[in-house]
């Protein structure tokens, strides 16, 4: 019997030994003390380019996570990072609609975009707002699962002899701006909403800031052409900005998914996604930073 409690003592002192050492790894990450070991916590600024370890440590922002905040690690997560597919879904969408709104190859109508608003931009968009909310992200379950729902909406008014949304603006034999008015409000609620997401990613990276900001002007310019229409068209050179942001939005989406993708296990690169100053990322560095130079 007191062979066994030695034993048992010794294994207790054991364990204590090693829940020190991994308390004192993680305080190396989250209070910047960072020891040789956690040195590719870096890989410029892509979180998830290392092997994370500790279930209580918090990771910064991260596009790539579709996180505008601290977030935990990935390890012992039954489900796998929803935001990349989120995210190309959205970006392929919006990249195709954009091309035609700014007259590319002199395409003017955007039938084609109805399938991929129903399908990817839409259902698939969807489904990973869905599995956001499973893996516990408010923010990504609300952008995501929302901009699935403009793609499938924005489908339904399109559908050419399917809902007949815009015929029923000219059957009524009202003003023929009727149908541009209504659908520049339906964009300005999309601007609005988007702004609000905007205001939840400027503590995070510079990539994450960028798409929502380049979405807002491309929903803000697109709303003003329409609300500015003449003979039911609408304003083209408005049209035409908004078809540009709509590009610059649909790269930053695809950057963010890169970001989210490759990592160390399966990339010989990993995709820098420039953390603001003032950032909890930025303000760690700055406090190992000091405190190395004060040692």
């Amino acid at each position: 019997m007191a062979t066994t409690s030695g034993n048992d003592a010794a294994l207790n002192k054991e364990y204590d030994n090693a829940s020190a050492t991994h308390d004192h790894a993680n305080n190396g990450i989250n209070g910047g003390n960072t020891t040789a070991a956690h040195r590719g916590y870096d890989y410029g600024g892509n979180p998830l380019a290392h092997m994370n370890t500790g279930e209580s440590a918090r990771l910064p922002a991260f596009g790539g996570e579709f996180q505008p905040g601290l977030y935990r690690p990935t390890d012992h997560r039954k489900f796998a990072n929803p935001a990349p597919l989120g995210l190309s879904a959205f970006a392929l969408t919006t990249f195709v609609l954009s091309l035609i709104n700014v007259g590319t190859r002199n395409l003017t109508e955007p039938n084609i975009v109805v399938a991929l608003a129903f399908g990817y931009g839409g259902l698939v968009q969807l489904l990973a707002g869905m599995w956001e909310m499973a893996v516990g992200n408010t923010f990504g379950a609300t952008a995501l699962s929302s901009y699935g729902g403009f793609w499938l909406s924005f489908a339904i008014v399109l559908t050419p002899g399917g809902f007949a949304i815009e015929d029923a603006y000219s059957a009524t034999g009202a003003g023929v701006n009727d149908f541009a008015n209504a659908f520049g409000f339906f964009l300005i609620g999309w601007f609005i909403f988007t702004f609000i997401l905007l205001l939840c990613t400027l503590r995070s990276t510079v990539a994450f800031f960028l798409l929502f900001f380049f979405l807002d002007l491309a929903f803000l310019f697109l709303a003003i052409g329409y609300l500015q229409a003449v003979d039911g068209a609408a304003n083209a050179k408005l049209e035409m900005a908004g078809g540009y942001f709509g590009l610059f939005a649909a790269f930053m989406a695809w950057y963010n998914a890169l970001a989210g993708i490759a990592d160390s296990s399966n990339s010989f690169f990993v995709i820098p996604v420039a953390h603001f100053p003032w950032s909890a990322k930025k303000r760690e560095e700055r406090a190992a930073k000091t405190e190395r130079e004060t040692v």
